[in-house]
């Protein structure tokens, strides 16, 4: 089995991990390089209005020299660790903190103050004076409401760009941790979910090729664990069809082959001359027994298909069930002459009326008295009883007979089920007479049971809902 899923999430994994950084690195370098140059910017301005409202207001008050203001000057240069300048409105610089007194003043062509428009800072060589990139932050110096110069203050690039490399280093190493960190949610999901969902599909494709020996081995209980426990179920519910399908398969075949051998060898025997004509009429009735046998099982399994395909489908009417009984034991006189067997009828009123297919609960009743007559002994007595009990009516089929062994009393309700004594005994059985019987009660939602003790006898019991009209 290709493990796609597995691939698939990998693949996403990695792919979200170098996007992800890919977008991270290129979003944070722009972001922090703007919010850290504003802030440089801000703090720089902040010096230079400093300077100006402190120094250089006393300079041009005549309060202090020159000299003065260049000493401090040099003293927040080392402070700040910027380049500061005094340039008049004609672009000479009066002072510079990296320069003596002494120097010759440079001018700076084309100085405009307001060339940084709305910002109060500009990045560049400052009109060529640098060679490298340069944050610059200019504030007028005011003295009687006129601007008489600047304040300059200058840092190289270089240092916002290693203040926001150094903490570009420390988010990479913080997404590194975070994505390394999510593959614990990955590698729980590969053990909680993908392992148990390869294990449940191996296993099922085993179920596919009719291998139920297998079980999933998922004992938790979340939804795997239900999911588990139900393909366990259909697998041992799929295992129990196919043994039972093989000994369908195999009773069926047992039950038309002994007929049709039979039938086939007498034609045979007849076709050959091997059974002289004077004796054809005997074997002529044994074929009619067979050919019986053959109507009569083609005929329950089409009843147990019609059961089974059309759901049981039922015509519900209100009848006197004390008639039904009447009417079908009258039907068995004459075997029962022949057995020396009587039907004793125990019933309740002289009218008992039910809900329920008047002509498939006649069926139970003929499959449960012709099973009662044909396992009972000779001068023995069977015995119908009607009784009532709240809204219900209990009808109970009672022999005398040879009773049903311990061990078979649960295998009587299957297909094509017959004891060791009775395969012997019965030898017009097809075995589905007592299934049809469970599925016509079970198709009126009522319920049949049985009690039994070898060699004393049986009794049936089935319950029907009593009519609510009568």
């Amino acid at each position: 089995m290709k493990r796609k899923l597995l691939l698939q999430i990998i693949i996403g994994y990695i792919v979200f991990g170098v996007i992800g950084f890919i977008a991270m690195a290129v979003l944070s370098s722009t972001i922090l390089f703007n919010s850290i140059t504003s802030a440089k910017a801000s703090s720089l301005y902040k010096e230079a209005t400093i300077i100006s409202d402190q120094y250089l207001t006393d300079y041009y008050n005549s309060s202090s020299t020159l000299k003065d203001v260049w000493n401090n000057l040099k003293v927040v240069d080392n402070y700040i660790q910027a380049q500061i300048w005094i340039v008049n409105p004609d672009g000479e610089i009066i002072l510079n903190s990296r320069k003596s007194l002494s120097e010759k003043s440079t001018t700076i062509e084309d100085f405009d103050p307001t060339q940084t428009g709305e910002k109060y800072y500009q990045i560049g060589t400052f009109n060529g004076y640098f060679d490298d990139d340069t944050l610059s932050v200019a504030s007028p110096i005011v003295s009687n409401y006129k601007v008489k110069s600047y304040v300059i203050i200058h840092i190289p690039m270089d240092d916002i760009y290693e203040e926001r490399d150094s903490i570009s280093s420390v988010l990479y190493l913080c997404f590194l941790i975070i994505y390394l960190l999510s593959l614990i949610p990955l590698i729980v999901f590969y053990f909680k979910i993908y392992l148990p969902l390869y294990k449940i599909n191996t296993i099922s494709l085993e179920y596919a090729a009719n291998n139920f020996e297998h079980k999933i081995p998922y004992n938790n209980v979340d939804e795997l664990g239900t999911l588990s426990n139900s393909i366990n179920y259909l697998a041992l519910q799929l295992n129990t069809l196919e043994e039972y399908q093989r000994k369908f398969i195999a009773n069926i075949s047992h039950d038309f082959r002994s007929p049709l051998t039979s039938i086939k060898g007498y034609l045979e025997a007849m076709s050959d001359g091997t059974i002289p004509a004077e004796s054809q009429k005997k074997y002529f009735n044994i074929l009619l027994f067979e050919t019986e046998r053959l109507t009569k099982l083609t005929s329950s399994l089409l009843t147990l298909n019609n059961f089974e395909s059309s759901g049981g489908h039922l015509d519900i009417i209100d009848f006197d069930i004390n008639k039904t009984i009447k009417d079908t034991a009258a039907s068995f006189e004459g075997t029962c002459k022949e057995k020396m067997v009587s039907i004793e009828l125990i019933l309740s009123g002289k009218v008992l009326f039910v809900t329920g297919d008047v002509g498939k609960i006649q069926q139970v009743l003929y499959n449960l008295i012709d099973n009662a007559i044909k396992f009972s002994h000779n001068n023995s007595t069977i015995t119908i009883e009607t009784t009532e009990k709240n809204e219900k009516v209990f009808i109970s089929v009672k022999d005398t007979g040879i009773g049903i062994p311990k061990d078979s009393i649960k295998k009587v309700w299957d297909r094509f089920y017959k004891s060791d004594y009775s395969r012997g005994k019965d030898k017009k059985g097809t075995g589905l007479g007592l299934t049809i019987v469970k599925e016509i009660i079970q198709a009126h939602n009522e319920n049949i049971d049985v009690i039994s003790t070898e060699g004393i006898g049986t009794e049936f019991i089935f319950s029907l809902p009593k009519s609510k009209n009568r």
